[in-house]
């Protein structure tokens, strides 16, 4: 990757200042032109070795564009608020908005190669990073997101030189310090590992551009042409009709699937459903004060169809916690601010931290439910949306959370005698709306959409607890008996040695917590 990249380019001062106002205009109108839009979102990533000039192409951009609609994320060691949730947390919460460009100086490759620098993963461990941030790229590009990746490129002798040059600049001392000289000794270890992952996350959906960076000209020069060039191109694709693939077609040859073989006649009287409760949430309580928990955190996601029960259910599992540990998320339409953003961004936002439960009334399922049968996004997006949910559940899980699913299903007779009784009584009618009765001239539709997303999104670790909810109290108690089970399950993995690390109590045998040391270790260190 880096020997392709040309060294000893140089670009003389008068060309340089003939080109700049023609690629200036160009930049400003393409700019304006997206945010007009507001459709696509730009992700410019500037990486590369310390003194190649990052910061000053940054500096270039900002003055070549319209800085009100751009906004550059620099990212360091994660803050202890970003460590208690999955590594990609920051990111996300930090992507731009439809219209808008957003430059990411340090990025989601940044800890894995310093990671594997230092020693604290394997290769086979950077190469699943580099796996997922294919897959996170991918997802922003299908989102309709320009990502554009610069590594600025020096040699060991270049890079001393341009060190020293900023050193000996009063104006430019500043940005020079003991780490960044220290750095220059891990250059060959840097050369291969950013190499390595260059190799990897080179695809043709977000490639690399690898720059030389000791001239300044040059090196702003080639990245305003190729941000422009590339602006230039998707807005002239906006308005192209997508591609799609073939939707699945569900047949049932003997009319049974997953949600017909529930038997929802099971039913629980009131004696054995208050033993039952009083038990379960006893237990919940106890095991979200466990010591164990508060390395980790629990998602509870709660699917149906309307009228099914989700906020009895919900409220019980809420009275046996502390209100200061957990919050319930209620999903409906997406604001005009989430419209601007991938469709799971929203969700990102709303993960608890350790120790810590989200409870989501209705959930990132949408996409596969509600806004296939409903026609609210295209097929392309319903059905990539199955690989990606996977991959945010398997985020989610990799890095400690507890994921819990459930979809509560009741009958269509059941269904109407609820509705008709929210009616009727006065509490309960702003529980029911016109859209919930047109929803219902659906059901067939929506039974096949939830087949679907239970065969393509119920993992291993993130299975689908199908609930019969025919029934309000058995449903309530498999609900909080499951959770418990799952809780106690997750909670039984070895945790034997035991160390402190920037004051925290680090467990270090668990799956989840050798990222937590690294990444404690690391802070405390300033690597």
């Amino acid at each position: 990757m880096f020997e392709s990249a040309e060294i000893g380019h140089e670009l003389a001062k008068l060309a340089y200042r003939k080109s700049v106002p023609a690629l200036r205009a160009a930049l400003l109108e393409a700019q304006i032109n997206l945010f007009e839009k507001r459709k696509t979102p730009v992700v410019v990533l500037i990486s590369g070795q310390d003194g190649a000039g990052k910061g000053e192409t940054i500096n270039v951009l900002y003055q070549w564009m319209d800085p009100r609609f751009i906004s550059t994320l620099a990212f360091s060691q994660p803050s202890d608020e970003e460590l208690e949730r999955p590594p990609m947390w920051r990111y996300w919460r930090s992507l731009p908005a439809k219209g808008r460009v957003g430059i990411f100086a340090g990025s989601w490759y940044s800890d894995p190669i310093r990671q594997r620098i230092v020693g604290e993963i394997s290769l086979k461990e950077l190469d699943a990073r580099a796996e997922q941030i294919n897959r996170f790229e991918q997802m922003l590009v299908n989102e309709g997101a320009l990502v554009l990746k610069f590594w600025f490129h020096l040699t060991k002798d270049g890079q001393k030189q341009r060190l020293k040059a900023l050193s000996a600049d009063p104006r430019t001392a500043w940005r020079v310090t003991q780490w960044n000289w220290d750095r220059l000794k891990t250059y060959d270890q840097l050369q291969e590992v950013a190499g390595h992952v260059l190799r990897l996350t080179n695809t043709a959906a977000a490639p690399w551009v690898v720059v030389e960076g000791t001239d300044d000209r040059y090196r702003s020069m080639t990245v305003g042409q190729v941000l422009l060039a590339a602006m230039q191109k998707k807005l002239e694709a906006i308005e192209a009709p997508r591609t799609t693939v073939a939707p699945m077609v569900r047949v049932d040859l003997d009319g049974r699937n997953v949600l017909s073989e529930l038997d929802l006649t099971l039913a629980l009287t009131e004696k054995p459903y208050k033993d039952e409760l009083a038990k379960w949430q006893g237990r919940l309580s106890e095991l979200v004060r466990d010591e164990r928990f508060k390395g980790r955190s629990l998602v509870c996601a709660f699917e149906g169809a309307d009228a099914a029960g989700k906020g009895g259910a919900i409220r019980r599992i809420a009275a046996a916690m502390d209100a200061r540990q957990f919050q319930v998320t209620p999903v409906a339409a997406p604001t005009e601010e989430e419209k601007a953003q991938p469709h799971l961004w929203r969700f990102w936002r709303q993960l608890p931290r350790r120790g810590h439960v989200a409870i989501f009334d209705r959930t990132w399922y949408g996409r596969v439910l509600v806004e296939r049968v409903e026609g609210f996004c295209s097929e392309a997006d319903w059905l990539r949306a199955y690989s990606e949910i996977n991959d945010f559940e398997h985020e989610l899980i990799d890095s400690g959370v507890i994921v819990v699913k459930f979809w509560l299903q009741i009958s269509q007779a059941e269904q109407l005698k609820r509705f008709k009784e929210r009616e009727r009584i006065e509490f309960k009618r702003f529980k029911i709306t016109q859209e919930d009765w047109r929803n219902r001239e659906k059901w067939h539709d929506y039974q096949q959409a939830i087949c679907d997303m239970v065969e393509r999104t119920s993992t291993g670790d993130a299975p689908w607890i199908l609930v019969e909810a025919n029934d309000k109290n058995y449903a309530r108690v498999k609900i909080l008996r499951t959770l418990c089970q799952r809780l106690e399950a997750a909670l039984q993995e070895p945790l034997v040695n035991e160390e402190i690390v920037d004051n925290k109590l680090i467990k270090s045998d668990s799956k989840h917590s050798k990222k937590q040391k690294a990444q404690a270790k690391s802070k405390t260190t300033g690597r």
